[in-house]
Order: C-alpha cells, then sequence, then structure tokens
C-alpha cells in the first residue's frame, strides 16, 4: 500500500512538472549561485539542522512556490526529512517522505539537465543520488547504494569542471575520495561493487572536506557533520573531531543528533562533570518529548551516565544501565555495543553487592549475546570463570 502512495504520488508530481514552464538559462536562473536565493533558503536550512522542521517548511514551501520549476526546493524539503531520520535511521515513514522527495528532485533535474541548465541540472542530480546511496549505506543495502553511487558519480565528473560551483561540489568530490580508498581497505567483500569508482586518495578527501566546511553555503553543515564522523571514527583525530563537535552543538543546540556527539566527546575526553550535565539534558529532553529526542538518543546518555556513575554512585549507575538496555531494546539496537557494555556493568555491580546469581545472570546473557572476539564478551567469560 504504501509503495502504491508512493507511485501516486510521483505520477501527479511529474503531471505537475509537465505543467511548470522551466524558464530559460540567464543570470537570474543560476539558482545556486544567486544571493537573493540564498539569503531566503538560510532561515530554512538553519532550522532544518536545529530540527525546527515545521518553521522550516513554511519557508521551503514558499520557496517551492516561487521556484516550483528548479530542484532546489524538493532538494531541501527531502534534507528536512533526512534530518528528521538522523536520530533513528529505522523510522520507515521518514525514509519513504525523503525517498519520494529525492525522486522528485531527480525528476525536475533530469528536465532542467536537458532543457536549461545542464550545470545545476548535473548538479542536483549528484546530490540526490548522492544521498540515496548514503541512506542505503547506512542501512547496510550496499547493492542498492553502489548503484545510486554510480548515478551520482555520473553527474559529478559532469559538473566538477565548473570552478564558480566549487564550493559545493567539493563535497561529493571529498566523500568520493575518502570512502573509495577506505571501504577498499576496511571491506574487502565489497571490492566487486567499487570497480565502478574511483580509486580514491583519503587525504585529498579531507581537504576537500575541510574546504567545503569552511566556504560552502548548501553543504557546509553537511561537510561538518562528515568530517567529524570521519576524524572521529577513522582517523582518530579526537582534537579537532571535539572542535567541530563543539561548534556543531553551539550553533544548533536543539540538534539531538549534534546534542549527542558532544555529550560523547565530552565522555571521551574526560570532562565528566561536562558530559553528566548534557547526557541528563538529553534525557530530560526525551522525557519532554522534544523534537528529535528518542530512544536512540537515549541509549547514549544513559549509557555514559552510568559509566560516570559507576564507582561513587552505584545505584544511580545500576538506573542508568537499566535505562540504556530499555532504550536499546526499544530501537532494536541490542547488538551494539552500549547494550553488551551496559550488561556486563550491571553483572559488575551485581557482584560487588554480593548478588553472584544476578551477576552470572548478566555475564551469561553478554556471553550469549556479543560476539567472541568483543571485549564485553572476553571480560564476562572471565568474571564468570573467577566466580
Amino acid at each position: 500500500m504504501k509503495r502504491f502512495s508512493v507511485l501516486v504520488i510521483l505520477l501527479l508530481f511529474f503531471r505537475f512538472c509537465e505543467a511548470q514552464r522551466v524558464p530559460e538559462i540567464d543570470s537570474i536562473h543560476m539558482v545556486l549561485l544567486n544571493p537573493y536565493i540564498q539569503l531566503e533558503a538560510a532561515q530554512a536550512i538553519n532550522d532544518i539542522y536545529n530540527f525546527k522542521f515545521e518553521e522550516s517548511m513554511l519557508n521551503l514551501k514558499h520557496l517551492k512556490y516561487e521556484y516550483g520549476w528548479h530542484p532546489l526546493p524538493y532538494f531541501l524539503i527531502g534534507l528536512n526529512y533526512w534530518w528528521r531520520l538522523q536520530p533513528n535511521l529505522n523510522n520507515e515513514e521518514y525514509a519513504l517522505t525523503f525517498n519520494t522527495y529525492m525522486d522528485s528532485t531527480i525528476l525536475l533535474a533530469k528536465r532542467l539537465h536537458k532543457e536549461a541548465n545542464p550545470i545545476e541540472g548535473a548538479f542536483f542530480l549528484a546530490a540526490a543520488y548522492g544521498f540515496k546511496a548514503r541512506l542505503d549505506s547506512d542501512r547496510e543495502d550496499f547493492g542498492k547504494a553502489a548503484s545510486n553511487g554510480r548515478k551520482a558519480l555520473k553527474y559529478l565528473k559532469e559538473s566538477k569542471d565548473y570552478t564558480e560551483y566549487s564550493p559545493e561540489l567539493l563535497f561529493g568530490d571529498g566523500l568520493i575520495n575518502y570512502y573509495a580508498k577506505w571501504i577498499r581497505e576496511n571491506y574487502p567483500m565489497l571490492k566487486p561493487l567499487m570497480m565502478f569508482f574511483p580509486k580514491g586518495d583519503k587525504k585529498l578527501g579531507m581537504e576537500q572536506l575541510r574546504e567545503v566546511s569552511r566556504n560552502a553555503f548548501y553543504a557546509r553543515t553537511e561537510a561538518q557533520h562528515y568530517l567529524m564522523n570521519i576524524l572521529f571514527n577513522d582517523e582518530k583525530n579526537y582534537t579537532e573531531a571535539r572542535m567541530l563537535a563543539t561548534y556543531l552543538y553551539q550553533t544548533y543546540p536543539d540538534n539531538p543528533y549534534f546534542h549527542r556527539w558532544y555529550a560523547r566527546m565530552l565522555y571521551q575526553k574526560g570532562n565528566r562533570r561536562k558530559s553528566e550535565i548534557e547526557c541528563l539534558k538529553i534525557i530530560q529532553r526525551i522525557d519532554s518529548g522534544q523534537v528529535g529526542y528518542e530512544s536512540y538518543t537515549g541509549r547514549y546518555a544513559a549509557y555514559f551516565l552510568g559509566r560516570i556513575y559507576k564507582n561513587k554512585k552505584p545505584e544511580e549507575a545500576k538506573k542508568y544501565f537499566l535505562m540504556a538496555l530499555a532504550y536499546s531494546e526499544e530501537v532494536g539496537a541490542t547488538s551494539k555495543g552500549y547494550y553488551y557494555q551496559s550488561l556486563y556493568y550491571l553483572g559488575e555491580l551485581a557482584q560487588k553487592r554480593g548478588d553472584n546469581e544476578k551477576a552470572k545472570y548478566y555475564y551469561r546473557r553478554v556471553k550469549k549475546l556479543a560476539g567472541r572476539k568483543l571485549g564485553a564478551h572476553k571480560k564476562a567469560k572471565k568474571a564468570l570463570k573467577e566466580m
């Protein structure tokens, strides 16, 4: 039924596209470079990143009314739903709407590419296919990710020689250069899917992402977000990653994704007091139903609070480790490290208070659920042996 609904939406949209006349290209219709349109779009984009989605939609609907012939408003509405998805990528409703708007962007961009402005048409085709590939990849559908990635690459190559667009276009270039190399190094089983992609250059990719994060208009925050992830998870450059996390959270204080990254960075740095304050704030925002704050973000905050309280406030620690388990179970994240670690520490706490049966129960759950090579499995096995 949902697929049928999407088909109807796309058919109706295609009819609407046919009725919209694409203006002949001139300086006014170079939409990406138009400072007046950037001014109109700026508040909508800031609202997206600050999780003010309905406020953003008011401005985007106005943009759509004025520039309904162009893919920009449809792409930005898709971005609106992309960020609704970020706290929990398993939300099927948002994923469906996101893909529908990216498909709409592709329909209009192909028409723009053919009839009036091949440069901007190619840009939006690369961007829309690229975002679809990102979602496919995040959901580990690597076949679809590779297919959409190849399409994005085709249009990226076509538009990359237009230097006036370079800050925006470098975002795609930077991601491809970095990840084409990184995937080959870390996922050898995916090499057959990478045969159509360039060899990549991680150092160049990082330089390009840094330039985009400083100079782009539309792609700046996306580049900062990706750069932060790469610096922390892959490059182990925690200092620069923390600087970006702090900037993003301070700039968009109601974004739960940036908020949990900021709390994580504080914890990783050893700033337990500040991390505690931010994690408690996250839990309070979940309880109050603030937009975007839900169980997936809660499992991070609860786990960090458990670790912070483990030695000095064992009962508080127990409460938050149990909360981390509950949040993880709500979103199906029981195969993640925070779930195993919370079980292990609950076992440790039970053992310290003399409840050996409860401790064995938690350690055995860790052994059953965690892979043999994982640290939690090895620690639980050792604890059971010693008991």
